[in-house]
């Protein structure tokens, strides 16, 4: 690992008038990740406010099997006799030791890298964390940038061994097992745990075992889980530096550092350069009208932080900071994250990995925390798949990809057709998809409460039966491009398109029944599923049927980070998803905002009004955005009443995919 340098790569500076209050710097979250499902996050203040923070989590077995080995570190610069301690902590009753935070006079990102500058009397510090790509490692570099004199820097590492669902609890009588190697230690918790290094070239290392007792982690506390971890220090980094001067601490996992190919600060920062140069061809070459406000190159490295290369699948983290690789998520996702951003190679990769996944025509749900058999409890994950190759062929024409992938299309049609687990099967009476197994959650709204969906969907729902006609007419196509006969499929897909809109159009309403349940009644529920009927390329709604549903959908759910998950007056609703988990379990879909509609929602504005530039001011309230909560990144999603604060995961895939499909939808020569 080198110190290098490197030319800053596209700022986002926070507002220095924030600076001086730790609430706003406990709420800004930074996240930098590896590509292989390990990543580093905190806050800009400094203190964890979650169990999921930490500066090494690696992937284990990546993406998953995520592990906290390194959770923060405290620095202190001694300088003129005067003693600054940078670092801050939140403990259990609320006290704040040390205030590191009162130091700090500037916080960025160099594109996605976070930089912290701190004040002293006489001097100021730099510091930079990174991380190899490709590597269970991260760089944590300072540099002073001005001093009257020589500073002596001491690093407190926080070490623990920990799954990051859990907490670390200590024992007084424990001690980590430490042994001092070339330019730092080697750590061993324990026997069979993670061993990892810890390593400053040009620092001594001094032992100084000791146990630091119930650090507050307040975000737990307020999601109503378990908020208290004890950490252990092994002892502390110590150098003298003068001005102009840098360090580099590395944590590595493994008996040895990283490979020397792993990289450098420089290299990254390249890397990320590249990423913008892409992301400046499409705006030249196919999308004409920029976005707002630098708001898609931000948007180009947040996609970026997603797309994993795990041991044995290339595939999409689905959020961070506790999602895996989620089968449904990667589907959706996909598009925006590769095809908006000119990724075609990676999203041929995860659709040919995804393909040897299908089993009885499913895809799998999830991918487990702990490296287990894949779960298939998704009704749509397999259709949302038939759509992303459908947006990948028509991108880049690959006749390779189609040859190979088209047997497990064929197996997701038939299959599904035919019947499939939960009840998933075609009802020959109409041609409509439906599902079974009520005691499931088998669409992409899959909150349960007490082991019972909180939004019951079972029978045929609205948004499962425009995916599915959507699948039925491009295996038509397809197997017809191969040589084989699509009659059935076209068939099919046409016998569902009659029985649709008299089946789901509520014309008091104006809008699409959200499921017909097995009973044959309706859902009148309004929510957004019924704009898959209407954006997908071959919609199931046309004419002035379809701006009748668009018309009600704008007025009733639109917001300006997204879509609400049922109309406001509805008795369900719940405008504020917060509190503990059975509180948030029965709001996540029920009255929240997710962004990732808004693509959906954007194709059928184009498609109804021709308006792209109206699909364009989509985009225009996610400006601030980037300097809330994940700072650079967008929300899982917010609240449905006003001010929709942001809420759940920092960073989705599905709603920072869905800017860029909105973004490189609006900025299409019409």
């Amino acid at each position: 690992m080198t110190e290098d340098a490197a030319e800053p790569v596209a700022r986002l500076d926070l507002a220095p008038p924030l600076l001086g209050f730790l609430d706003a710097l406990l709420r800004r979250e930074w996240l930098v990740t590896n590509g292989r499902g390990g990543y580093a996050s905190g806050t800009v203040a400094g203190a964890n406010t979650r169990r999921y923070h930490g500066l090494l989590v690696a992937a284990l077995q990546p993406p998953v099997r995520r592990t906290v080995l390194l959770a923060k570190i405290d620095e202190t610069v001694e300088l003129g006799g005067r003693a600054f301690e940078l670092g801050t902590n939140e403990y259990h009753d609320g006290t704040i030791a040390p205030e590191g935070y009162r130091h700090l006079a500037g916080f960025r990102l160099e594109g996605t890298l976070p930089v912290w500058t701190y004040a002293l009397h006489g001097a100021q510090v730099e510091k930079q964390v990174w991380m190899p790509r490709g590597c269970d490692a991260v760089c944590v570099r300072y540099r002073i940038l001005g001093a009257a004199g020589p500073l002596r820097l001491r690093l407190r590492p926080f070490v623990t061994e920990r799954d990051y669902h859990a907490h670390t609890r200590g024992d007084p009588g424990w001690r980590f097992g430490v042994e001092e190697i070339p330019g730092g230690v080697r750590v061993v918790p324990w026997q069979g745990a993670t061993p990892y290094t810890l390593t400053v070239k040009g620092a001594a290392f001094a032992p100084a075992p000791d146990w630091y007792w119930r650090f507050l982690h307040r975000v737990e506390r307020a999601r109503g889980l378990d908020d208290v971890e004890d950490l252990y220090v092994p002892g502390t980094f110590e150098a003298m530096l003068d001005a102009g001067q840098a360090l580099t601490f590395v944590a590595a996992a493994g008996d040895g550092p990283p490979p020397a190919g792993c990289g450098s600060l420089a290299a990254e920062a390249r890397r990320q350069r590249r990423l913008l140069e892409v992301g400046d061809r499409l705006a030249r070459d196919s999308v004409p009208l920029p976005g707002p406000g630098g708001l898609p190159p931000r948007l180009l490295l947040a996609a970026d932080q997603f797309l994993v290369r795990g041991a044995a699948r290339r595939s999409v983290i689905a959020g961070y900071h506790w999602f895996t690789d989620w089968g449904r998520d990667t589907m959706i996702a996909l598009p925006g994250l590769t095809l908006a951003t000119g990724r075609l190679e990676e999203a041929r990769d995860i659709l040919l990995s995804y393909a040897d996944h299908v089993s009885e025509g499913m895809l799998p749900n999830r991918f487990p925390d702990d490296g287990g058999a894949p779960e298939y409890t998704s009704a749509d994950a397999a259709l949302w798949y038939v759509h992303a190759v459908g947006r990948y062929l028509s991108r880049a024409g690959d006749g390779d990809l189609l040859a190979r992938v088209f047997p497990a299309i064929r197996e997701i049609v038939d299959r599904y057709r035919a019947g499939t687990r939960h009840g998933i099967r075609v009802d020959p009476a109409d041609g409509l998809l439906e599902t079974g197994a009520p005691e499931l959650a088998l669409t992409w709204m899959d909150a349960r409460r007490e082991g019972r969906p909180v939004t019951p969907r079972t029978g045929k729902p609205v948004d499962l039966n425009a995916l599915w006609h959507e699948a039925l007419w491009l295996a038509a196509a397809w197997a017809n491009a191969l040589g084989q006969d699509g009659s059935t499929d076209a068939a099919a897909a046409a016998a569902l398109r009659r029985s649709f809109t008299p089946r789901f159009f509520d014309d008091t309403g104006g809008y699409l029944y959200d499921v017909i349940r097995p009973d044959g009644t309706p859902d009148t529920s309004l929510r957004p599923n019924q704009l898959l009927a209407l954006s997908l390329p071959h919609p199931l709604v046309e004419g002035p049927t379809a701006r009748t549903v668009f018309d009600t959908v704008t007025a009733r759910l639109l917001t300006p980070f997204g879509l609400r998950t049922l109309a406001s007056d509805a008795p369900d609703y719940r405008g504020r998803y917060e509190g503990d988990v059975p509180a948030r379990d029965g709001a996540y879909h029920q009255g929240t905002v997710w962004t990732w509609w808004l693509a959906p929602y954007a194709a059928a504005l184009v498609r109804l009004t021709g308006d792209r530039r109206a699909a364009r001011r989509l985009l225009e309230p996610f400006r601030a955005h980037l300097l809330e909560a994940g700072l650079g990144t967008v929300s899982e999603l917010f609240d449905g009443d006003s001010p929709h604060d942001a809420r759940g995961c920092i960073a989705q895939a599905w709603s920072v995919a869905a800017l860029l499909d909105v973004w490189h939808l609006a900025g299409e020569a019409p």
